[in-house]
């Protein structure tokens, strides 16, 4: 079920099965690993559930704004405003649109040492309302701990592992709390309010843990596509089956850039995009801003794809499609607007909660990126600069059988899909999961040895007397290993630990 922990007080039978203290064994050390880790992911993704409500509670003065009968400001000239609150060598890096009128306008810049700054401004009379760390913010924390412990790759991966391990402990923890000869599914199922001590600890641990197991299941199955490692080799192996990326993402399909109004290359695009060209506006008082655009040099640089764009969260199925770019092109006289761009996505039935990436260089292109609740109104476009073609609107339809079942689940996972309720069912499970490892920490600590010395410390149950088959067990965990190869390592090192550690026992 979940962390250190022995199983239900079970009939002296069943406690006798052949297997079962080894399926105790794997559970108590799936516990002992995930626990701490597990507590961290419960409260973290707890936290990350509630950011629409909790995000205006902590910055009311950047977020939030009165909204006024007057017409609200054209985006480019709030863009200019927020422009001119940092430092002249800011480079703006994207927009985000929200048409909620007690919503503030925000626009993010990279700044000369490094860092991405947000910048919020009032949309109906231009005042700059302040400015956040877009790194330090307090939700992009709790993601990072979330995802990586704030450890970078190293992190990562020991998060990963964790969702991995999880699966063993889910698994070794029904085996162990299945009910045998002599117990009822009610006591089961039911926490055993009358008893004290360690048989009180044990009954909440097990009937907690198969309330929630369904869900944590959930859980775990809908986060392991977005690891850094395991879920990265996962996305290229669904593309590379046509089962995940959208059609043509890699190559096959139209070049995505722009490219000198009138020349050829715009035409065509467009033609095979079935998308019609908008005409080229002149806009002399644009002259600095596309001077700005050329000082852009990171996001859309050659091999660069969606996953590395300076936005906050992109779909599953786009994160691996390369970023736009070409050779080098002289600079125009004429720029496609942000505001063109906002027009545009209003046509195209887009109106709230997207983001759009600048072009970074001569060649680069407005990206497009909307993730709502709703995984079938999932957007991507890219839109020439120059003359705002639609070069590419990739949608859910678009998405390959994979993509748009793990679309889903992310929906789900963050607690998104259904709103209010979707939250507070993740919230629950979240909690419940760190409720498993207290139960868990405090069943080891009673049954620990008084006093124990060298790998006795750890209390682990002790082995059967004789090696039981477990066939259907051991080819599980062959198969989970050969799945997720970082696990299967980590499998035959806690194997290889047991036997050394305890061998005499």
């Amino acid at each position: 079920m979940s962390t250190i922990s022995d199983p239900v007080s079970a009939p002296p039978a069943r406690a006798a099965q052949a297997g079962y203290r080894t399926l105790w064994r794997w559970h108590f050390y799936a516990g002992l690993f995930v626990m701490p880790l597990l507590l961290v992911l419960a409260i973290t993704g707890t936290i990350y559930c509630f950011q629409p409500q909790i995000e205006p509670l902590l910055y009311p003065h950047r977020l939030v704004v009165a909204p006024a009968a007057t017409p609200r400001l054209p985006v480019d000239t709030l863009l200019a405003r927020a422009r001119a609150a940092l430092p002249p060598d800011a480079r703006a890096l994207r927009a985000h649109v929200e048409s909620n009128p007690a919503r503030s306008a925000e626009f993010v810049f990279a700044l000369p040492g490094g860092a991405n700054e947000s910048v919020y401004v009032n949309p109906y009379d231009g005042a700059v309302l302040g400015t956040l760390d877009v790194d330090r913010r307090f939700m992009q924390v709790d993601r990072m701990l979330h995802r990586k412990l704030l450890l970078g790759k190293p992190g990562e991966l020991l998060m990963e592992l964790a969702a991995c391990w999880t699966l063993v402990m889910l698994a070794t923890g029904i085996a162990l709390w299945w009910p045998g000869a002599g117990t009822s599914w009610r006591a089961a199922l039911l926490p055993r309010f009358d008893a004290r001590g360690r048989p009180f600890w044990k009954s909440v641990h097990a009937s907690v843990g198969i309330w929630l197991a369904v869900g944590a299941l959930a859980f775990v199955l809908s986060g392991l596509p977005w690891t850094g490692s395991w879920g990265k080799q996962f996305k290229a192996l669904a593309t590379r089956a046509s089962l995940g990326a959208p059609r043509g993402a890699w190559g096959g399909g139209l070049a995505l850039k722009s490219a000198l109004p009138g020349a050829p290359a715009v035409a065509a695009a467009a033609a095979a995009s079935g998308a019609t060209a908008n005409p080229p506006a002149s806009h002399a008082d644009h002259q600095d801003h596309s001077a700005e655009h050329a000082r852009h040099d990171m996001a859309s640089m050659p091999g660069m794809v969606m996953d590395d764009m300076p936005l906050p969260l992109v779909p599953w199925a786009v994160g691996a499609v390369p970023v736009p770019h070409s050779a080098d092109a002289p600079g125009a006289p004429h720029h496609w607007t942000l505001a063109q761009v906002v027009a545009q996505m209003r046509d195209l039935r887009v109106r709230d909660g997207y983001d759009i990436v600048l072009p970074a260089t001569a060649d680069g292109v407005y990206t497009v990126s909307y993730f709502p609740p709703d995984p079938k109104a999932e957007r991507t476009v890219y839109i020439d600069q120059y003359s705002g073609a639609v070069l590419r609107d990739i949608r859910y339809e678009d998405y390959g059988a994979v993509s748009k079942g793990i679309s889903y689940g992310t929906s789900l996972h963050m607690g998104r899909y259904f709103g209010l309720a979707n939250q507070l069912i993740c919230a629950a499970i979240s909690l419940g999961l760190g409720a498993l490892a207290v139960t868990g920490f405090v069943m080891w600590w009673m049954r620990r040895p008084a006093r124990a010395t060298g790998a006795s410390i750890l209390a682990a149950p002790s082995r059967e007397r004789a090696a039981p088959p477990l066939r259907a067990w051991k080819t599980g965990l062959v198969l989970l290993g050969i799945v997720f190869p970082l696990m299967g390592a980590t499998l035959v090192a806690v194997w290889l630990f047991d036997r050394a550690a305890f061998r005499r026992a």
